[in-house]
């Protein structure tokens, strides 16, 4: 089983930056994916950005340009740079690790854009 605890939320003004943390309990080199979530109030789970272990990273189209995926295979962490942050990327943000069959959450970091 792989435990995910993510840090680096925070409250920050619009234009503004955050770099989310997630550290893994294992070896990143053996999940398969690694991506961030979020969920604002009232609103389903979206993805935002994912990793794969080859390197290959995926965005929503809504922060393309503005966010970037990376990883510290030695540090067994994922990150996510945050910046020219919107009102609209308020929410709870996740880390989830797909490995094998299996999809494993963190608990969660909050993010809040103020204007």
């Amino acid at each position: 089983q792989v435990q995910l605890v993510e840090s680096g939320g925070g409250l920050v003004q619009a234009g503004g930056s955050l770099r989310l943390s997630c550290a893994a309990s294992e070896s990143i080199s053996r999940i398969n994916i690694l991506g961030w979530y979020r969920q604002a109030p009232g609103k389903q789970r979206e993805l935002v950005a994912g990793i794969s272990s080859g390197g290959r990273t995926n965005y929503a189209d809504s922060v393309k340009g503005r966010f970037t995926i990376s990883s510290d295979n030695a540090k067994n962490t994922v990150y996510l740079q945050m910046n020219s942050l919107q009102v609209e990327d308020t929410a709870v943000y996740y880390c989830k690790a797909h490995k094998l069959l299996y999809d494993y959450w963190g608990q969660g970091t909050q993010v809040t854009v103020s204007s």
